[in-house]
């Protein structure tokens, strides 16, 4: 039998801007399980870390300078992710973790099998599903990047 330590409480997820850097447009989301929002030197954070990663240039005839960033404000834990979409339907899926009186101290953990939690899950859930729909079964018959950077989350999960 599993002891949980608390019940299941819903968090606001926020898009909190589209972010360019290098000739990405990354969408920012935020998670927090302590108010609306995360705290902004955890998303400027995770922008930092996101330049130390994204490939330039940009746009390439694998990748598409487009993808997101997720800033969750954990329980015990800051979490950053970092996405971005290649070879048409696969994404690059990077994880970081930090203490929260240490927000400039984020450890890279993909290699240890770290993929996300279940409010993670959400925001990875929607931009694979606005991506098929924009991108790869767009009803125009060619993919939207600017309709994908416009898909945008705003849900208590």
């Amino acid at each position: 039998m599993i002891d949980l330590k608390e019940a299941y409480t819903p968090r606001p997820i926020s898009f909190l801007e589209l972010w360019e850097y290098e000739g990405w447009k990354m969408k920012v989301y935020g998670i927090s399980s302590t108010g609306d929002y995360p705290r902004k030197k955890l998303v400027e954070r995770a922008k930092e870390t996101a330049m130390d990663i994204l490939p330039v240039p940009s746009v390439t005839n694998t990748h598409y300078g487009a993808g997101f960033i997720g800033v969750h404000e954990g329980e015990g834990a800051s979490f950053i992710f970092i996405d971005w979409w290649t070879n048409e339907n696969e994404l690059m899926h990077h994880v970081y973790v930090g203490p929260h009186e240490e927000p400039g101290n984020f450890e890279y953990v993909t290699p240890k099998g770290l993929i996300a939690c279940c409010w993670d899950l959400k925001v990875l859930s929607f931009e694979r599903d606005s991506w098929v729909d924009q991108i790869l079964n767009n009803p125009t018959g060619a993919p939207d990047i600017e309709g994908y950077l416009n898909c945008r989350l705003n849900e208590l999960v």
